[in-house]
């Protein structure tokens, strides 16, 4: 019989829960909202880190106490601006030929938490894309894939194919830096590799 996870996630993102289970590391989910807005004149980096910050910290406040959280965010960044999930078809489709051709960042930030001691990281990560063609644009769409994803695309699936350099670490663009993850967790002492 498996043992109860030792770790919450405060995610309902079905990609982090996998690469938590990559190294080893069980969870289950812990239910919670936050205001996802972009504040006036709100950097990019200072907005990952906010949101981050405050999903661990509702994580916390719906979790039994004593128990460690971990949630995380993610946005894809050109030009200073984040570019957030599409509203629709031309809303991707323009966000996608902004990237075609250009290099842009992606940043995530983890945050684990237990009661008030709370740790965070933020990683970003350069990505640059070949040149897009409009048919290719409209092909992608029509998959599904671009439609819950930050930036309107990808890496571990169809968009990989857009990808033509990446510095720094790929699972943050995923959703969550692996290694940087594995560390704080570590602090909190919670292991890597646990038998599933």
């Amino acid at each position: 019989m498996l043992s109860e996870p030792r770790l919450l996630l405060a995610s309902a993102s079905p990609r982090r829960r996998e690469l938590l289970e990559q190294i080893g590391v069980p969870t289950r989910r812990v239910h919670c909202e936050v205001d996802e807005q972009v504040m006036p004149g709100e950097l990019p980096a200072t907005y990952v880190e906010r949101v981050a910050r405050d999903k661990v910290m509702a994580g916390v406040a719906a979790a039994p106490a004593g128990a460690v959280v971990l949630a995380a965010d993610t946005v894809v960044v050109l030009d200073e601006q984040i570019l957030g999930k599409p509203r629709d078809r031309e809303h991707a489709k323009q966000m996608l030929l902004r990237l075609s051709g250009r290099e842009h960042q992606v940043m995530t930030t983890v945050a684990v938490a237990r009661g008030e001691q709370v740790e965070l990281r933020l990683v970003t990560t350069q990505v640059r894309f070949r040149g897009l063609s409009a048919a290719e644009i409209d092909a992608y769409w029509a998959s599904g894939e671009p439609e819950d994803k930050a930036g309107a695309y990808g890496i571990q699936g169809l968009g990989a194919v857009f990808v033509a350099h990446i510095s720094g670490s790929y699972s943050a663009v995923v959703g969550l830096p692996l290694q940087e993850t594995a560390a704080i967790l570590e602090g909190f002492g919670i292991s890597c590799w646990q038998p599933c």
